[in-house]
């Protein structure tokens, strides 16, 4: 009999593909999401859905009854009153669920940089290393994906690319650094979840194929498109502001710009690139097969 995988955060972007992933090979899945309405026809078909949290006690609780392996990604809670209730504060609960239910195995999207001088003072990535510990601390054999900047977060900048031809962040335009596609990190995710066989805790690196500045992917993002995009560094400051008028609270607003002035100070660029480390999606790939169709949607 095939055993249960618990997957939280099915409707995220590495959700979605995990959850397509573990489908085409036949894995029995439990997914828990606030809308349900969100996952197509197909996979409700496919898969047990429950509705509500992983955030919940009680609901993260009935969610991993009777699961074997868990895949766990903390949600970005823009309004949360510290960084920490995004991550640790956030997982209490579920961490209590796994030893209550027997949990064998947890597979959780993590952050580059354990051990630098850099991640002590990195916002969201600082939080990110303390649940770590606090999952691999519960007893279960643990495995954190250890990830840099993911590409889809150039979604983010969509409209600024299409209505003025650029866009904008803090990062040094000339860091060269590494970049992963979401579909790699879920191939990964899928792979361990599937493993019955590895224990203990540990860090699984993803750091895409290159490492790339921002003014290298505007020439990329130029090329594919076949217009000019450029990028330009805006002040942390700037960005602060920016982010607290979308909503964020001031926490998680100098939070985020934390992380962006450790990763400056080459908090991504710390972990040594092997062949294990290197997933296979390019950034050009990315914009052909996703940010060029959104661009032009």
């Amino acid at each position: 009999m095939r055993s249960t995988i618990l997957i939280t955060a099915p409707t995220s972007t590495i959700g979605r593909e995990l959850v397509g992933e573990l489908l085409e090979r036949g894995a029995r899945l439990r997914l828990l999401a606030r809308d349900p309405s969100a996952l197509s026809a197909d996979v409700r078909e496919r898969a047990e859905v429950m509705t509500g949290s992983h955030g919940d006690a009680d609901v993260i609780d009935r969610a991993c009854e009777g699961v074997e392996a868990v895949f766990w990604l903390s949600p970005n809670l823009p309004e949360a009153v510290t960084v920490d209730d995004s991550f640790a504060g956030f997982a209490r609960p579920a961490v209590d669920a796994f030893g209550r239910h027997g949990v064998k195995r947890v597979v959780g999207i993590s952050a580059l940089g354990r051990g630098t001088p850099q991640a002590k003072h990195a916002g969201p990535v600082t939080a990110t290393l303390a649940l770590d510990d606090l999952i691999a601390g519960c007893g279960v054999a643990y495995r954190a994906l250890t990830c840099p900047s993911l590409m889809h977060n150039l979604l983010n900048h969509v409209g600024s690319i299409r209505e003025q031809g650029a866009f904008f962040m803090t990062i040094d335009p000339e860091l060269k650094a590494p970049t992963v596609a979401a579909r790699d990190v879920a191939a990964t995710s899928a792979r361990l979840l599937l493993d019955t066989e590895w224990s203990g805790a540990g860090e699984v690196p993803c750091l895409g194929p290159e490492d790339l500045s921002p003014n290298d992917w505007a020439r990329t993002i130029s090329d594919v498109l076949g217009t000019p995009v450029r990028y330009e560094q805006i002040p942390s400051a700037a960005m602060v502001e920016r982010m607290v008028g979308f909503g964020f609270s001031p926490a998680m607003a100098q939070g985020m710009a934390d992380m962006f002035e450790a990763k400056n100070a080459g908090l991504d660029n710390a972990e040594p690139r092997t062949a294990d480390a290197t997933t296979p999606t390019t950034f050009r790939a990315w914009c052909e097969a996703v940010l060029k169709p959104t661009v032009e949607a």
